[in-house]
């Protein structure tokens, strides 16, 4: 039985494959639509079978809130052409939705949900035969509180989800905490909400950066009292560089070495710990607000507060209780 172009519309319009996948597939199943759909599901398979050393890095990231309970899917994809595709977009839309009807908890839920029968797991790969990119369930997140909000930024990209204790306040307040948490990509909520060991290791990078600090400015003064300039022989790529100008000779790179050698030494060995530990401690400090969400300076307003400053002159009971980001893009 030949295959007409009705037939063709048809299962195109029920599977949204292409138009020569579509004439392929009702060719090889003598014109059985659900033979084609089969062929084509198998296709599906066949292509993310083939694809799977690919790298799956754009696709589309959709959040959604239904007041206690948010939910951001990221679908991943290799292209952005792909990923800004109309069925590339609602499938991930679909998902989206079946996750917050059935309040997911785990990705591994999600692939298991059914939409119109399939399984989210199969209804990706026969995605991935209708584009032949590899695809994939990037990510998975939820929120669930006496209120929630989802934000998601423009373009697809990146969306985040935040969970409050009180509900009833101004939509807009919520909001703003979720573009922010999409802007500053905070790690916490609060100080104590920050890991030990992150903590641990931000104050050992401190401590040793401010000795190499407190070290060079013994070195820089030494070398000035001497009469060389600290730029001219801050590496031997200068030092050779500055020589060739004229600019220092033979003696003074021998000179330099000697001061930077003993003072570097001289000044290890006699660093004043006290001193070392509180400056170590200030830029954890400083660290701590840059990354802690309500320690952060509320991109959202003029005047230079705190978000935590700004949630309590909205609401002095109101806290944040968790938040999450999803981004396709590295930050």
């Amino acid at each position: 039985m030949a295959v007409t172009m009705a037939d063709i519309s048809k299962l195109r319009q029920m599977t949204g494959a292409g138009m020569m996948d579509c004439k392929k597939a009702l060719t090889e199943a003598d014109n059985d639509i659900d033979v084609a759909i089969e062929i084509l599901r198998k296709k599906g398979q066949a292509v993310a079978a083939k694809r799977e050393d690919r790298n799956a890095s754009e696709g589309c990231v959709i959040a959604q809130s239904t007041g206690e309970y948010a939910a951001v899917v990221a679908l991943n994809c290799e292209t952005d052409f792909v990923g800004k595709n109309e069925g590339f977009v609602n499938l991930t839309k679909s998902i989206l939705a079946a996750a917050v009807a059935a309040k997911a908890k785990s990705i591994d839920e999600v692939k298991a949900l059914e939409i119109n029968g399939q399984k989210v797991a199969d209804l990706i790969i026969e995605e991935s035969g209708k584009t032949g990119e590899k695809m994939e369930l990037g990510a998975f997140e939820y929120v669930e509180a006496p209120a929630t909000i989802a934000y998601n930024h423009f373009g697809n990209k990146l969306a985040t989800l935040v969970s409050f204790n009180k509900a009833g306040l101004d939509e807009q307040v919520y909001k703003n905490v979720a573009m922010q948490v999409a802007a500053m990509n905070p790690i916490a909520v609060d100080e104590c909400d920050v890991a030990e060991d992150v903590k641990e290791k931000e104050i050992a990078v401190a401590i040793e950066k401010t000795k190499a600090e407190q070290i060079q400015k013994a070195v820089e003064a030494a070398l000035k009292k001497a009469g060389i300039n600290p730029a001219h022989v801050d590496s031997e790529d200068h030092m050779e560089s500055n020589k060739a100008k004229g600019w220092i000779t033979d003696e003074d790179v021998a000179k330099a070495k000697e001061i930077i050698a003993t003072v570097s030494a001289e000044k290890a060995a006699n660093l004043p710990e006290a001193m070392i530990q509180n400056i170590a401690k200030g830029r954890l400090g400083k660290f701590l607000k840059e990354v802690c969400l309500l320690n952060q300076e509320d991109v959202t307003g003029e005047d230079k507060k705190t978000v935590r400053e700004t949630l309590k002159a909205v609401d002095a009971e109101l806290k944040v209780l968790s938040f999450k980001r999803v981004n396709l893009n590295v930050d």
